[in-house]
């Protein structure tokens, strides 16, 4: 890029302006990407959690007693089951409502089986040290930690 010159510009000269470099992915907001995760824990995790409270861990009392073996059981049918939605269309049931997609950055394509789940791996972890989800507030395309880390993105769907 040429540098201004206040002799050019006196003068009138045409100084080209820096062109910014636009995404070429239509990047997903922070608010929709919110929206899709509520929507995927009613749907997702909440008949996971009544399975385990109820049927494995006989009610609240037992879940109580053995907090992180409940945890577990929770968590990995929920990354077993979000993988699969994934691997099959690139969504899960939040992401279809409201027209999101995860695509990998390098290709623009659906990422491959292991990066999906070690997406959702790193997305449960992320979850629990907060700060990987509160990235997206901070990164100027929404993305979380675990997008960073596995070189994903979420996308309005065209």
């Amino acid at each position: 890029m040429a540098k201004k010159r206040f002799r050019d510009i006196k003068q009138g000269k045409r100084v080209s302006k820096p062109t910014t470099i636009s995404s070429q992915y239509p990047y997903a907001k922070a608010s929709t990407k919110i929206k899709a995760f509520l929507t995927d824990s009613f749907m997702l995790v909440m008949p996971i959690m009544y399975i385990v409270f109820y049927l494995i861990m006989d009610g609240r009392e037992g879940f109580a007693e053995a907090k992180l073996q409940g945890w577990l059981y929770i968590l990995i049918p929920l990354v077993i089951v979000q993988t699969l939605f994934m691997i099959k269309t690139a969504q899960t049931p939040g992401y279809r409502a409201y027209n999101l997609q995860i695509i990998d950055e390098k290709t623009g394509e659906k990422p491959t089986s292991i990066i999906i789940l070690l997406r959702n791996i790193c997305a449960v972890f992320s979850f629990f040290s907060f700060f990987g989800w509160f990235m997206m507030f901070f990164n100027k395309d929404a993305k979380t930690l675990h997008d960073l880390l596995t070189r994903t993105a979420v996308i309005e769907k065209p």
